[in-house]
C-alpha cells in the first residue's frame, strides 16, 4: 500500500522554528514519518509563487526549488515522491483555478502549449538532477476544471485538452512515471462519473491513477467514499489513491501558538459546527480510528485497485510565520484573507510537535 504524506509546508515550518518529537525525542519529521510507514512524499508545485518584490506567497513556498529540496531529502532517506502540478501561482482547488501570471490572456491553444512546455521543463530539470517523481498529478482537484475561465467546466473539451497536454509531456519526459488525474469530493459518485465520462468522451489521454480527496467534514461519510471507489474502480479500471485525506484530533484552538491577532488568522478549517454535523469523534483516538477505517476501506476496493493514500499536511504545525497565504497571494487568487494556519488540528503531530496515535495505525496497516 502507498502510504503517502504531503510534506509541502515542511521547510517553512522548520524555518519558523517547528520541531518534531516521537516518544519525547526530538527528530527529523521525515525520519519520524518514515518510521511509521511513509513511503511516498507528495509535493505541490506552483508556477511562480512570488510577489513583484520577490516575497513568497506563503503556503510552504511551492516553488520548484522548495519542491526539489524536499524531494531530494525524501530520496536520500529511501522515500519516493509524487509531484502535484497545480498550474497556478498559488492554491488551485475546486473553488479557484487561477491562471499563472505569465499565462494571463492566453487562448485555449496557447494554454495547451504552455501546459506542455511548463510540464516538460520541470520534468527535464528533475531528470538532470536525478530526482524524477514516481507519480505525477496533472492538475490539482480539477473537479471544476483548471486554468479558468477557459478551462472551467462544463468546457470539458478544453479541460481534456489541457490535461492531455500535461500527460503527453509526462510520457515524453518521464516515461517511467505514472500519471494521476485528481478530483475532490471523494464521496460524490455522480461527480466522478460525469467528470471522467466527459473527459474520455472529449478525447482525453490515458492515465494510470484516479486521485480522490476525502475530508469527512465536507465530503460525506466513509460509506459514500467506499461506494464511489468501488464503482469507479470497476467502471474505469484505474488504480485509486485517496490523494488527500485527514481529520481533526482536537477542537482546541491554537491561537496562542500562532501569535496572531484575530484579524490576521485564518482559523481552523475543521471547526466545532462541522464536527458536530459530521458526527466525528474529535480526539487523538478518534483520529486514529478514522484512519483505521479508511485504510480498511481502501483495501476492500475490488481487484486490488485501492493503491493507497496521501495524508494531507501531517506536519503543518501552528508556528508563527507559517501562513496559508500572504496578502499578495490573496490578491492574486482574488480570495478573502487573512493568512495564518487552518490545518494544525488535522495534523499527525500535536501543536507541540508530538507524534499522534494515528501514526501507529498507519504503520501497522
Amino acid at each position: 500500500m502507498i502510504k503517502g504524506m504531503d510534506l509541502s509546508s515542511l521547510l517553512e515550518v522548520e524555518r519558523c522554528g517547528g520541531k518534531f518529537y516521537d516518544q519525547g525525542k526530538n527528530k527529523d519529521a521525515v525520519d519520524i514519518l518514515k518510521s511509521y510507514g511513509m513511503n511516498l512524499a507528495r509535493l505541490r508545485l506552483w508556477n511562480d509563487p512570488f510577489a513583484e518584490n520577490g516575497a513568497s506567497y506563503g503556503g510552504g513556498g511551492g516553488d520548484i526549488e522548495t519542491v526539489l529540496t524536499l524531494a531530494k531529502r525524501a530520496q536520500e532517506k529511501g522515500i519516493g515522491w509524487f509531484l502535484d502540478f497545480h498550474y497556478s501561482d498559488c492554491w488551485a482547488d475546486p473553488g479557484k483555478q487561477t491562471v499563472p501570471k505569465a499565462w494571463k490572456g492566453m487562448n485555449a491553444r496557447e494554454l495547451e502549449r504552455a501546459v506542455y512546455d511548463y510540464t516538460a521543463e520541470i520534468l527535464e530539470r528533475c531528470a538532470r538532477e536525478r530526482i524524477l517523481p514516481q507519480i505525477v498529478s496533472v492538475g490539482n482537484e480539477v473537479s471544476n476544471g483548471l486554468l479558468w475561465p477557459v478551462g472551467k467546466t462544463p468546457a470539458y473539451e478544453n479541460v481534456a485538452r489541457f490535461i492531455s497536454s500535461g500527460i503527453r509531456a509526462v510520457r515524453a519526459c518521464a516515461p517511467e512515471a505514472e500519471v494521476m488525474i485528481h478530483l475532490d469530493n471523494g464521496g460524490n459518485n455522480g461527480l466522478y462519473r460525469e467528470w471522467f465520462d466527459s473527459y474520455l468522451e472529449n478525447g482525453g489521454e490515458d492515465f494510470d491513477y484516479i486521485g480522490l480527496s476525502y475530508y469527512p467534514f465536507w465530503h460525506g461519510t466513509l460509506s459514500m467514499l467506499e461506494n464511489n471507489m468501488r464503482d469507479i474502480a470497476l467502471r474505469y479500471r484505474k488504480k485509486l489513491i485517496v490523494a488527500e485525506i485527514s481529520t481533526a484530533y482536537t477542537l482546541k484552538d491554537y491561537k496562542d501558538y500562532e501569535k496572531l491577532p484575530d484579524s490576521r488568522r485564518k482559523g481552523m478549517a475543521a471547526r466545532p459546527e462541522l464536527a458536530k454535523r459530521a458526527s466525528l469523534d474529535i480526539t487523538p483516538e478518534g483520529q486514529a480510528q478514522f484512519m483505521r477505517d479508511a485504510l480498511q476501506l481502501i483495501r476492500r476496493v475490488p481487484d486490488g485497485l485501492g493503491a493507497g493514500f496521501c495524508y494531507w499536511e501531517p506536519a503543518w504545525l501552528p508556528v508563527p510565520g507559517s501562513v496559508w497565504a500572504t496578502e499578495a497571494a490573496v490578491a492574486y487568487m482574488h480570495e478573502k484573507g487573512p493568512g495564518g494556519n487552518e490545518w494544525a488540528n488535522q495534523a499527525l503531530f500535536d501543536y507541540d510537535g508530538n507524534a499522534l496515535p494515528a501514526l501507529q495505525v498507519i504503520r501497522d496497516a
